[in-house]
């Protein structure tokens, strides 16, 4: 509560004292004509800001300056923030002299952007919202900060997240979502209240965030679009909670270099945003022109023409588009070899916003192919299963409780972790994960861990010599299952361009070997809780959306599938905040 009220505070002063010299004349747009509307920044996409700019109806200053007024204005009740940028409106104030002076950066010029706080600036703290990264400052920013710099954007903010990307508690108390030691818990803005039942009455909200990326206040309108990051659901899990576009990208399209790790082998940051032009266009600035030369994966996919997305966003692309319909599993229970009771399967809320969805796409002119199943999927045998191959996650995944499920988390915690510290150099206030484990004991009374650290623990079990042939098999397993005989095989027999996934249930299929989805809003169901809410609690609908999933690098062609689908639909709805 304090460091929300100390955010709060210095937004507020801050933006008042500009909106003061405003009123004085010395923060006016001189340019703008004198009929022009006030400009208001809810809502607003990116391509308006960049035209209202260009056209003189608003600066990157009053911008900036509106940002920061709806952070001061709502913070309180949503806890969206972690960190403001103290030099957001100077810098905001730079953007439009340079566009005064005929210099245009890129296609975020002066536009304000969040970061999860998991992803390196050296000019707020880079916390991952752990206790024992409280104010550190990196010595040097992440590659995607220096393009989203070099493009223009605004840094205003670093967003709360679920700590260390939640790969700290696993069973038998997992850690909620978006819930840190540092920064507490972030609130849906579609229904930003508490849990009142007794066993979850520990401060959470109601309606869940989703993954450990925050899209709270790109919902909410506190800046125009925010960076993400997923190594299995974090950016299309709380996109699709909080009714935003969200892009996961090909592992490698966009450089890791200077982000918190879980696993190289999975990680990615992408776009959160309320469009999918918008989410289009920050994925082009996040990408790199070239490889990164601090990311071997970065030389996975080819960039498009000018790093633009842009292009191909048509109404009419799900002419001919080809979407499979994954039906077991994924739609339909499906007897998994071993078990009694079937998996999967949705609820008849949720079955009938997907056949629903369908019925657009055909209408749309998209070729539907129902089933087209996932051949791993429906394996008899337990061993070529993927829904018998989980991750190993918790107190009961440590050594020699881990022969069913993939190390490949917990493995790459360990490797890719220490490595990450290692580059802070004497900025590290610790050294290993195990100095982090052992600060955290040290420090439970501080509240560094509230849930326990499970995760931790048994990621530092791991030997990274003797333990490495078992990653390796595990990994290939995890590419042969959800990649070659998984989503591989499914569309190669069809020749799809997407699989169509109810929300983000294709997260974890899609995670393992990397590949790309764009999720985009599509409507509400009614919220379930077990147990029941109490009698007149009037639990509000939480957000729903649809994902397009498709093999390596095809994000141009996902794109202007869910763009055509979005303009067919228009089913986002901002929350009841004003």
């Amino acid at each position: 509560m304090r460091r929300t009220l100390l955010i709060i505070a210095s937004v507020a002063v801050a933006a008042v004292t500009i909106v003061a010299q405003s009123q004085r004349g010395r923060g006016a747009n001189p340019t703008a004509p004198a009929w022009a509307a006030p400009f208001s920044v809810v809502e607003a996409t990116i391509p308006e800001m960049r035209t209202a700019m260009e056209q003189g109806r608003v600066t990157s200053r009053e911008i900036v300056v509106q940002s920061l007024l709806r952070i001061a204005l709502y913070e309180e009740r949503l806890n969206a923030v972690i960190a403001v940028n103290p030099r957001a409106i100077a810098e905001a104030e730079a953007r439009d002299r340079e566009r005064r002076e005929g210099k245009v950066r890129g296609p975020l010029h002066g536009i304000p952007i969040a970061l999860k706080d998991n992803i390196h600036t050296t000019d707020m703290p880079t916390t991952g919202g752990a206790l024992a990264f409280d104010g550190l400052v990196p010595p040097y920013e992440a590659t995607l900060t220096k393009n989203l710099r070099e493009a223009g954007a605004i840094i205003i903010a670093k967003t709360v997240m679920t700590e260390l990307a939640n790969w700290v508690a696993g069973g038998p108390t997992p850690m909620p979502g978006n819930y840190s030691a540092l920064g507490g818990f972030g609130m849906n803005p579609y229904d930003p209240r508490r849990d009142p039942r007794e066993a979850t009455a520990d401060g959470r909200p109601v309606l869940g965030t989703g993954g450990s990326s925050s899209g709270i206040g790109t919902a909410a309108s506190l800046w125009a679009a925010n960076v993400g990051t997923e190594t299995s659901g974090s950016i299309l899990s709380p996109a699709n909670q909080t009714m935003l576009v969200g892009v996961k990208p090909t592992v490698g399209r966009i450089s890791r270099y200077g982000i918190i790790p879980i696993t190289a082998d999975q990680d990615t940051a992408g776009p959160m945003a309320r469009t999918v032009m918008d989410a289009a266009i920050l994925l082009g600035v996040l990408e790199s022109a070239s490889p990164d030369p601090n990311d071997a994966a970065t030389k996975a996919c080819m960039p498009p023409a000018g790093r633009d997305y842009t292009k191909l966003l048509r109404r009419d692309a799900l002419g001919g588009a080809r979407i499979g319909i994954p039906r077991a599993s994924f739609y339909e229970p499906t007897k998994v070899p071993g078990r009694e009771r079937p998996s999967g399967g949705l609820n008849k809320e949720q079955a009938a916003l997907m056949d629903e969805a369908i019925a657009i796409l055909k209408a749309e002119g998209a070729v539907i192919v129902d089933p087209a199943n996932i051949p791993s999927v429906l394996e008899t045998d337990p061993a070529k299963n993927y829904l018998s191959w989980g991750v190993c996650s918790g107190a009961s995944s440590g050594k020699g409780q881990d022969a069913n499920c993939s190390v490949v988390f917990k493995y790459g915690m360990k490797r890719d972790f220490n490595a990450w510290l290692a580059t802070l150099g004497a900025a590290a206030p610790v050294k290993t994960l195990t100095d982090l484990r052992l600060f955290n004991l040290a420090h439970t009374r501080g509240n560094a861990i509230k849930y326990g650290q499970s995760n931790l623990d048994i990621s530092d079990e791991m030997d990274l010599v003797a333990d490495r042939a078992r990653y390796q098999a595990d990994r290939a397993k995890d590419i042969a299952l959800a990649g070659t005989n998984g989503i591989d095989a499914a569309m190669k027999a069809h020749s799809l361009d997407a699989l169509l996934f109810a929300g983000s249930s294709g997260a974890s299929i899609a995670a393992r070997p990397g590949y790309p989805t764009v999720i985009v809003p599509f409507g509400t169901l009614p919220s379930a809780g077990t147990p029941p809410l109490p009698s007149g609690f009037g639990a509000r609908p939480s957000p729903f959306g649809v994902s397009f999933t498709g093999m390596a690098c095809s994000e141009q062609r996902l794109l202007a599938i869910a763009y055509a689908f979005e303009q067919a639909t228009r089913r986002r709805v901002p929350p009841r905040l004003e």
